[in-house]
């Protein structure tokens, strides 16, 4: 499967609704210090630039739905392909955390 066939490049209001949908799962690929100063209600961490990332991801169902975002999108865009090449079918690539706030993304600390 090509990159482009399993990542979707969506705009904030999209990004939010897919989120939203059952069985979604939403991946902040910020490090952990971004994600703890905050993050979009829900996501889960897992930090694109960590060696780790390819075995945290592999852990997921690659069948599922996900959401992916960063800081700028740069990040977020590096993730989704990573993902792809592993096998992954459905990935919507959101891009940047502000512009998901701006658009009435809900956020949290931990």
């Amino acid at each position: 499967m090509s990159v482009s066939s399993a990542v979707t490049l969506v705009d904030p209001a999209q990004a939010l609704a897919l989120a939203a949908q059952q069985g979604t799962t939403v991946i902040d690929v910020r490090t952990p210090d971004e994600y703890q100063a905050g993050h979009l209600a829900g996501a889960v961490n897992i930090d694109v630039s960590a060696e780790t990332f390819a075995d945290q991801v592999s852990a997921l169902d690659p069948a599922a739905s996900y959401v992916v975002y960063c800081r700028s999108g740069a990040r977020s865009a590096a993730a989704a392909a990573q993902m792809a090449d592993l096998g992954f079918t459905d990935i919507a690539d959101a891009g940047a955390l502000v512009d998901l706030t701006d658009a009435g993304g809900a956020t949290e600390t931990s």
